[in-house]
């Protein structure tokens, strides 16, 4: 049999695209192996007593988790597959690291059962959290709970701004309150403001005028300004809430409420 030398040129010519097509579908997992790895090393670094290191590998964590979903969007190569080893990656990345980091770097001086009870509750909300995203419907302006990295970020923020191990059992006990309010918040039905769209638009000038600002300070004053930014975005949503609850209660927004429902 002959071929016809036009169908080879035509296969010839889409070959390097069939080619860029893979490398593009591969490479968010390429940001996801690198965000699995930084788990790997963060667990490796608290065993091994460097806790420094093993906050900034979660921060590092962070910033690839980030970058693998933004290229999948943009590239428009998200597939089932690349959503399971995400979710898989934040299990270890900000799951089980910050669970072992915070109970070796803060929670040894309090009791031993109730550090673990603790880390084990942050551990299993946070898979429990990526669960309930992977099954509900994709919210463009908000995350339903706290979510994961979020929560892995702010344990690697205090252990980066406060550096020294907590040795006392009222500091390690206040710690263990603050894992187990992570924990409540990442399984909470809690809204946080969804950071994926945001883009450069009209006020493009003033969104690179703030980038540019955080940047700086976080080179500068990176333990200040990080822990800043956990405590912010992981403190936005209970307010929020409770502004919103104050609002319906004000005695102008229930008559309001009454005449719509009159009105119905």
């Amino acid at each position: 049999m002959t071929t016809d030398p036009k169908t080879n040129e035509m296969e010839q010519q889409n070959f390097p695209r069939r080619r860029i097509r893979r490398s593009v579908f591969i490479l968010p997992s390429l940001f996801t192996v690198g965000n699995i790895f930084c788990g790997y090393y963060s667990i490796l670094s608290t065993i091994q007593g460097n806790y420094i290191y093993a906050s900034y590998a979660i921060g590092i964590a962070i910033i690839l988790d980030m970058i693998d979903g933004r290229i999948a969007r943009l590239t428009n190569s998200s597939t089932d597959f690349g959503l399971q080893l995400d979710s898989l990656a934040d299990v270890i990345s900000f799951g089980i690291a910050p669970s072992i980091l915070v109970l070796f770097w803060g929670l040894s001086a309090s009791d031993p059962r109730l550090a673990w009870t603790a880390t084990f509750t942050f551990t299993i909300c946070g898979a429990m959290r990526l669960a309930r995203f992977n099954i509900q419907a994709e919210e463009l302006k908000h995350f339903v709970g706290l979510p994961i990295p979020a929560g892995g970020g702010t344990v690697a923020a205090i252990v980066h701004f406060f550096e020294d191990p907590i040795t006392n059992p009222i500091g390690a006990n206040l710690m263990v309150a603050g894992v187990f309010f992570l924990a409540f918040l990442m399984i909470s039905t809690i809204r946080y403001s969804s950071l994926k769209n945001l883009t450069l638009g009209r006020k493009s000038h003033f969104s690179i005028l703030v980038i540019a600002l955080l940047v700086a300070l976080i080179f500068n004053y990176s333990k200040p300004t990080l822990l800043a930014l956990a405590v912010l975005y992981s403190g936005s949503g209970p307010v929020y809430r409770l502004y919103s609850l104050l609002r319906k209660k004000k005695p102008g927004n229930e008559i309001k409420l009454a005449d719509s429902a009159q009105q119905h």
